[in-house]
């Protein structure tokens, strides 16, 4: 071969290799939905961790903290949101709507997170004092889930009380006013109604409901992004570590940025100490499937589901 065609093929070769390591990594936004309950992340976020693992692929994290799960899912379903984490009713009701949305992942079961509270002095003793009362939750949460299975075993039909549909800062000023006769709520919003007194836990979550914590994304951001999900998945799990390990620390950082004081966080941590996330497991599908068949069975979604067509795992090589 000449010399000179031998050097030019080089050339071009070397200038080749230069320009896919000089061209840019493709852009791409992860923006995340949290709760104030949606403690892993948060902390993710007080440290900056996943900005930091993420950068290298060209990828922006963005956060919003929304109140519940179902606005997180709304804003999901309108793309506004990639990832976001809920409790296990939101994604039934989003589902039934033909929301674009899968689960694509899930934390450890934190029953006694969640709770019916009643004011201190409140001649409301047993779930079946229930009936006819005014129960405020929000809507589709994971609280409106918690009232069904709490009215179950006491017997008591949905329709024997009044539901009040609030968000949890407007549930705690109706049920402070008594305006309302119970309160349904997870944590933080749980653990600080009781740290603020004057209340009295009828029922928690145990014996009624895994409450379930589930993270979720846009279907399409999902099949296109598995690296980024797998990342995030690891950052997470990761992190429990710290979490288990520096409850105080933890506390006092999570605190700063929700508003909610440390001593408050320190009460959730105790409560729900494994914050670690895996990918989808079938027996807690199936325990999903049981949230999604109350609610279609009362009437409370339009239509049956099935929750497994909106399970999603990567695919492997």
């Amino acid at each position: 071969m000449p010399v000179s065609l031998m050097s030019s093929r080089r050339l071009m070769a070397t200038l080749t290799a230069w320009l896919v390591l000089a061209a840019p990594v493709l852009a791409l936004d992860l923006n995340i939905g949290y709760q104030k309950s949606a403690v892993n992340l948060a902390s993710l976020k007080a440290q900056g961790v996943l900005e930091q693992k993420l950068k290298p692929l060209g990828v922006e994290v963005k956060w919003f903290e929304f109140q519940a799960g179902p606005p997180i899912l709304e804003a999901m379903n309108a793309g506004s949101i990639s990832v976001g984490m809920t409790g296990d009713s939101p994604p039934i009701f989003a589902q039934s709507a033909g929301a674009e949305i899968v689960y694509i992942g899930q934390e450890p079961a934190k029953p006694e997170s969640s709770a019916i509270l009643v004011p201190t002095q409140s001649t409301i003793k047993t779930l079946a004092d229930l009936k006819g009362k005014k129960i405020a939750f929000t809507k589709g949460s994971s609280a409106h889930y918690l009232t069904l299975s709490a009215l179950q075993k006491a017997g008591i039909a949905y329709s024997d009380i009044q539901p009040v549909y609030l968000s949890p800062s407007e549930a705690r000023a109706a049920f402070e006013r008594g305006s309302v006769d119970a309160w349904t709520i997870w944590d933080p919003y749980y653990a600080a109604a009781q740290r603020a007194g004057g209340v009295r836990v009828l029922a928690s979550g145990k014996g009624l409901t895994s409450n379930n914590t589930f993270y979720l994304a846009a279907r399409s951001f999902a099949q296109a992004n598995p690296r980024v999900i797998d990342l995030v998945f690891k950052a997470l799990t990761d992190n429990n570590a710290q979490l288990s390990g520096e409850v105080k620390k933890v506390a006092a950082t999570l605190s700063g940025y929700t508003g909610l004081d440390a001593a408050t966080y320190e009460v959730m941590l105790s409560r729900h100490p494994n914050y670690s996330v895996d990918y989808l497991t079938p027996a807690v599908l199936q325990d999903q499937q049981k949230v999604a068949d109350a609610f279609h069975g009362l009437g409370l979604i339009p239509r049956p589901i099935k929750v497994q067509d909106a399970a999603w795992r990567p695919s492997r090589p």
